[in-house]
């Protein structure tokens, strides 16, 4: 198995273990490399690739939380550890609502789990270090500089992500770790933002306060242990409080409707809708996957009504090999 690509945070960037209470370095190596290998046929495969390299934290005996899209549908997954070994893994768990995944281990880690904080009481300005696999040259010493509604153009919605600053370069399934070294987050995008004038990037964290409620479903059943949200298939934008799309999920409900890209999303169900979010929330409280969800559309100067009849997305989705 070929090492992770080396390279470095800059060095201005890089935690100082003399800046932190806890052993900083004994927390920065429960956070491994993960390399997911996913077949050519997957559902997403097409959009996410068919080999996926990120990070993964270490959080009970032989558990690994990530971010879900590095091993949705992977065949197989490989952890690199801080010592140069590699452990193969299983792709334990994926939930789309809040974005985590799960890996079980399959041989001997030895890696001392990271204990969870709570996320919740994190402020914006709050010293936080974003963990990457490969100790403190693979880490950001970074803050809080927001916490905030996010939503995804793939039907996602977090009612309150993390955003901290600088960003880490290679931030999918990252740790968020505050001053007393406990797990607050895991990171899930790279994103730009303007402040003074300037462009600057920023990652952006799902908060481990969500996995809570679903971990122990994860273990179980990989996936939450309740009926899905409706699906549609389709990637939206919103521009001067339209909501527009700008992609098709092949195969997907939305692609069935015949639904195109340019289409605007006038509303939902008769109620309007002007910005992403209260599209995904007024799409979800029709019911569980599978509802109709009644659309108005306008595309090229015409307005009309089309009833797209979702799906759970799980169903597109190939299930892990179990080993």
């Amino acid at each position: 198995m070929p090492a992770l690509t080396e390279w470095r945070v800059p060095p201005a960037n890089q935690p100082r273990a003399s800046d932190y209470g806890f052993d900083l370095d004994r927390a920065l190596a429960s956070v491994v490399g993960l390399h997911a290998i996913v077949p050519p046929d997957a559902f997403s495969a097409e959009t996410l690739g068919t080999e996926r390299a990120g990070n993964g934290v270490v959080i009970d005996d032989g558990l690994v939380l990530t971010i879900g899209y590095l091993i949705t549908e992977a065949e197989s997954v490989w952890l690199h550890l801080a010592d140069g070994r590699v452990v193969e893994g299983h792709a334990l768990g994926f939930d789309s609502v809040t974005g985590f995944g799960l890996v079980q281990a399959l041989g001997q880690l030895d890696v001392e789990p990271l204990p969870l904080g709570n996320s919740a009481d994190t402020r914006i300005g709050d010293r936080v270090v974003v963990g990457g696999a490969g100790g403190r040259t693979r880490s950001v010493a970074s803050q809080i500089v927001a916490k905030q509604e996010f939503a995804g153009y793939w039907e996602y919605l977090l009612d309150e992500a993390v955003f901290t600053y600088p960003a880490h370069p290679n931030w999918g399934g990252t740790g968020l770790l505050n001053e007393r070294g406990e797990l607050i987050g895991i990171g899930s995008l790279q994103l730009e933002r303007e402040r003074d004038g300037k462009a600057e990037h920023v990652n952006m964290i799902v908060p481990i306060d969500l996995l809570k409620p679903i971990l122990e479903d994860l273990r179980k059943f990989g996936r939450v242990n309740k009926p899905s949200r409706p699906w549609l298939g389709l990637y939206s934008t919103e521009i001067d409080n339209r909501v527009v799309v700008i992609g098709i999920s092949a195969n997907g409900p939305a692609a069935r409707a015949e639904l195109k890209t340019g289409d605007v999303i006038l509303a939902v169900d008769g109620d309007k809708v002007t910005s992403q979010t209260a599209f995904y929330r007024k799409m979800w409280a029709l019911g569980a996957a599978g509802v109709d969800v009644p659309l108005t559309i306008h595309h090229e100067g015409v307005t009309f009504d089309v009833t797209v009849t979702s799906t759970d997305r799980f169903r597109l989705l190939k299930a892990p090999k179990l080993h």
